[in-house]
């Protein structure tokens, strides 16, 4: 019923922007983004050089050069406290990021002001929107609690995406990639320009593809963006749909060390079986298939000289799932009977193919004033959104069944429904011309629901584990600030109070009566930058205290998932440095340092004797938070002479570990890698417009590295003293391999 409903209110609305605007703004802060807006744009979400947050813009240029089908990770990878993975291992398919470690269950997305988060998992699956920087105006990345926002996941760090605004001109844009393991990339955008002083319109679609560097770890990637617009002074109307189809091969299990010495660094688990003759063998079909689509109707209206009145209303609908090969399965768990094979033997286990889905709608709507005078800069705003998520699990095939089996027997079958309400006041405030103030309060309101049958067996029961979730919270978010600016001075200190609830899989691989409590951050950060013409620099220093961060400790639920637990005290604490050096216009050297220490407080470690039986504790004392390295460093040697560009950029990663108990076998050794990008553009070719050719070297000094894994730990007797024993398993990455592109416009 709220698709029907909210998708034709949707198309029908005449109002709609996310966030509030102004029309005569220049904006013009070292780390932020230099532009003039001369037409209506979307920009209150965003932090400015009055803000006291820590940020960075990147620009649509940046965007553009960089853009060579890999995800949107990867295109940010350069800006401080990230970290990126790659399944695959050559930066398509599955990816995500970290900010300043926290994972991307905690960071939040909005396109526009509009939640990209999934709400349940909070997270961001950027293969489900393939080359959307292709449509991208720019990206504002915040680091720490930042200002308020919609959605979930705004815990740490904020990814805040503006589409392309219409174009004036008419154009058509050819643009394609290929390079190793048969990595591509097609993309054509075409734009009306403005119709009678009115009107535009906008269109794209792409097509990306690759074998991947692991094993099979192939993507074959689609999307579109479309856009309507209406412009007259003081108004702006924008229609958008947004959207990708993907086709990605597993690679999510990752390989141990041990397996790669035997069948190398490409090897991957996934889909792997033995056969009837006891070969190995693998699944072909081990894909994950998933399509979004994004509604989205934006618009703003001036009134008067000082308000601007600013709505929005959007859907986001998606539906896929996986399909999966399991070797060795409890037939009860999946619905079946156990069945007499040809010898009369009794068979309770058995391989069989099961296929998860995900069916998924998203929609609400946003409002906000903003009001503008005498050094006031106020907006006052809300938004409501309401998310139903319906998740079942079928049976495709049963290894040598004996029996009735229905085609496709739903094993599984429960839904997830989520509503989330906020209001925030936020303002700055002139004191003199050095001096502002920042304030921000945010009331949010979420009320979430998990009713049916889990994919977990419970084996008290005999059946799958029953979902009935019903819990609220209500969140009080201040932030506080007070900003400096004179001349190429600008320093800046603020406190901030994020508070963020579980997320779907905390409760559903949790024990009802444990069920865990919503996290708590306070982020104090205080930051200074000096500006000159020929260079700059900033320092931020930052600390982000938790309370009940949920954290993985060894402890298993009932049916034997690894679940979260709060954890009371933990902090990631920080200095993040930023320098630019421009001595000549065709040179400029970039680099940003983050040095950090990230720990839980008196972390106890839970190792089972048996299975999931039979838990020992662990006092471990401090430990490193995992996936945090204590060091980032991201260097780049820029140079373009006419119009010849060339760019040498470097990061390095320190030692993560893979699990909080600062185990040396969950260790990920740190990195250092290098790119090369090279590009030249033509120049009115022929009725051509404009035509870049680039070519990169990617990890062009051959690094064997890996950015992300997995880990784990039990027991095992040797005669009859018991043994701690771990394992773990590890995204290996791509060496040196190359990538040509080229892009025409006309």
């Amino acid at each position: 019923m709220m698709k029907k409903m909210i998708l034709p209110v949707t198309l029908a609305a005449a109002w709609a922007s996310t966030i509030a605007v102004d029309a005569h703004v220049a904006v013009n802060e070292d780390d932020s983004l230099n532009v003039a807006l001369t037409q209506v744009e979307v920009v209150a979400n965003r932090a400015t050089k009055k803000t006291p947050v820590a940020f960075t813009n990147v620009t649509k240029e940046e965007l553009t050069r960089n853009n060579d089908g890999r995800d949107m990770t990867y295109l940010l990878q350069s800006t401080p406290s990230v970290t990126v993975t790659s399944d695959a291992g050559g930066g398509m398919g599955y990816t995500s990021m970290r900010i300043r470690g926290t994972d991307a269950s905690r960071i939040n997305v909005t396109a526009n002001g509009i939640p990209i988060n999934d709400s349940e998992s909070h997270n961001v699956y950027w293969v489900n929107m393939p080359d959307l920087a292709s449509s991208l105006r720019d990206v504002q990345v915040q680091r720490g609690a930042g200002t308020s926002v919609n959605g979930a996941g705004a815990f740490g760090a904020s990814v805040n995406m503006v589409t392309d605004a219409p174009s004036e001109d008419p154009y058509a844009e050819l643009s394609g990639a290929y390079g190793m393991y048969n990595t591509n990339r097609e993309t054509i955008r075409v734009g009306s320009g403005l119709l009678g002083d009115h009107w535009s319109f906008d269109a794209k679609l792409s097509h990306m593809g690759s074998d991947g560097y692991i094993e099979r770890a192939s993507s074959a990637l689609w999307s579109y963006f479309g856009q309507a617009a209406y412009q007259n002074y003081g108004t702006s109307v924008r229609l958008l749909a947004f959207g990708g189809k993907e086709r990605t091969y597993m690679a999510w299990d990752y390989a141990s060390k041990e397996q790669m010495e035997k069948y190398g660094r490409r090897y991957n688990p996934c889909g792997e079986y033995t056969d009837k003759d006891g070969n190995r063998a693998y699944y072909p079909d081990q894909f994950d298939n998933f399509t979004q689509h994004h509604f989205q109707l934006l618009a703003s209206q001036r009134l008067g000289e000082y308000v601007n009145l600013n709505a929005a209303l959007f859907y986001t609908t998606d539906l896929g799932y996986y399909d999966q090969y399991k070797t060795g399965r409890t037939l009860v768990e999946y619905g079946l009977e156990p069945f007499y094979n040809a010898d009369g033997e009794k068979v309770t286990k058995s391989d069989l193919i099961r296929l998860k889905y995900n069916d998924n709608g998203f929609g609400g709507g946003l409002l906000n004033i903003n009001y503008r005078r005498d050094g006031w800069n106020v907006t006052l705003g809300g938004a409501v959104s309401d998310f139903d998520g319906h998740h079942y699990g079928l049976v495709k095939w049963v290894r040598n069944y004996v029996g009735q089996i229905d085609p496709l027997q739903k094993y599984y079958d429960n839904r997830g429904r989520k509503f989330d309400s906020n209001v925030y006041l936020r303002a700055n405030y002139d004191i003199n011309s050095r001096f502002s103030a920042f304030a921000d309060l945010q009331y949010r309101h979420i009320h979430y629901t998990i009713k049916g049958a889990s994919d977990n067996w419970d084996w008290n029961t005999e059946a799958p584990a029953v979902l009935d979730i019903n819990r609220r919270w209500d969140f009080f978010n201040p932030k506080v600030g007070i900003n400096f600016e004179s001349g190429s001075h600008r320093a800046f200190a603020s406190w901030a109070v994020a508070q963020k609830e579980p997320t779907r899989d905390n409760f559903t691989d949790c024990d009802p009566a444990h069920y865990p409590t919503s996290e708590r951050l306070d982020d104090f950060e205080a930051g200074y930058t000096f500006s000159h013409r020929i260079f700059s620099v900033g320092v931020n220093l930052y600390g982000m205290f938790y309370k009940d961060q949920l954290v993985v400790t060894g402890q298993l639920s009932d049916t034997g998932n690894p679940i979260s637990v709060n954890v009371p005290d933990s902090y990631r604490m920080g200095c993040e440095l930023q320098a630019m050096l421009k001595p000549v216009k065709w040179f400029d050297w970039q680099f940003n340092l983050t040095l950090s220490r990230n720990r839980i407080k008196d972390f106890v470690e839970y190792i089972y004797e048996d299975e999931w039986q039979n838990p020992i504790s662990f006092d471990r004392g401090d430990t490193p938070i995992a996936f945090s390295p204590d060091l980032i460093f991201n260097n780049s040697f820029n140079f373009a002479w006419r119009d010849l560009e060339a760019s040498l950029q470097s990061r390095y990663v320190g030692k993560q570990y893979m699990n909080n108990a600062k185990s040396a076998e969950a260790l990920l050794d740190a990195y250092f890698v290098s790119d090369l990008h090279l590009g030249y553009t033509f120049r009115n070719l022929h009725g051509i417009k404009e035509m870049r050719l680039g070519f990169s070297i990617y990890n062009l000094f051959n690094k064997k590295y890996f950015n992300n894994g997995y880990a784990g730990a039990g027991y095992y007797v040797d005669g009859s003293e018991k043994v701690i024993y771990r394992y773990a398993g590890y995204a290996a990455q791509a060496p040196t391999h190359v990538m040509a592109t080229a892009t025409l416009r006309f």
